[in-house]
């Protein structure tokens, strides 16, 4: 993997704000700073960064448990946490597969490291990709993936990067198209039902960070169009199959998602 861009460690950035949301140490003062000033606007941004990891790791072990599913392509992944994609499958599923995409210099400097937390059976490995091109994501799959075989495709509190609500469509679709019958979308984003949300993400735009932009609920939802979701279909994460444990403990967040079949 190349990684011969300059990391900027002067601007914030989403990806290492989040690392910082989640109590990670991958971030700088300046992620630091806004992460904190974020706080200030949207407390409940923290709860929403720690409910998607969890949402993502009941997902993941659903497809690999239930489902049966053994390929993963995790487009626009972040910095590694705690419960990464493929330590959620491969603990299910030893020879499972997953591809992680992204093109942020630091998430691919991380990336190496993770590389080695593999099983041996399966397979871990990283795509320098920028997901506005989901055509070369899915060429660059191909290479690892087999295609003929059903794939879970992941947008993990992504998408609000997209250029356009007809981007972020674009780009789900091209992906999901590739795949074959009995494949899976899981996807989640935050939405515009929470002003305190909306008011955070216009904030982050003027600090010069990548501007993310968040959409209706129906909005997201429409992503997932053609294809079946499965029980309880689009919800608040928090919502989404929770823990035996942690039912009637978690509210409904402005976070929105679900898993879905492709037929």
């Amino acid at each position: 993997m190349s990684n011969d861009r300059l990391i900027r460690t002067d601007i914030p950035h989403s990806a290492r704000i989040w690392n910082f949301w989640m109590g990670g140490k991958d971030n700088y003062d300046v992620d630091r700073a806004v992460g904190e000033a974020s706080l200030q606007i949207d407390p409940d941004i923290a709860t929403m960064a720690v409910q998607s990891r969890e949402f993502l790791i009941r997902a993941v072990r659903y497809l690999a448990r239930e489902a049966g599913i053994r390929q993963f392509l995790d487009i626009g992944t972040g910095l590694p946490t705690m419960q990464n994609t493929h330590e959620v499958a491969q603990s299910e599923a030893p020879a499972a597969k997953i591809v992680y995409v992204d093109n942020d210099p630091l998430v691919l400097t991380h990336a190496r490291a993770l590389l080695n937390n593999t099983t041996s059976q399966g397979v871990t490995t990283y795509i320098d990709a920028d997901f506005h091109v989901p055509e070369q994501i899915v060429s660059d799959a191909h290479n690892i993936l087999d295609f003929t075989q059903p794939i879970a495709v992941m947008f993990m509190g992504v998408l609000g990067h997209a250029h356009s609500y007809q981007d972020m469509l674009r780009i789900v679709r091209t992906v999901v198209d590739s795949a074959p019958s009995g494949s899976y979308l899981v996807l989640w984003d935050g939405t515009t039902e929470s002003e305190p949300y909306v008011t955070l993400c216009a904030e982050y735009a003027k600090s010069g960070g990548v501007p993310y932009v968040p959409r209706t609920g129906d909005e997201i939802r429409a992503a997932f169009d053609g294809l079946e979701f499965v029980e309880p279909g689009f919800v608040s994460i928090t919502e989404w199959r929770p823990e035996v444990k942690d039912v009637g403990d978690t509210r409904p967040i402005s976070a929105r998602g679900g898993v879905a079949r492709k037929p």
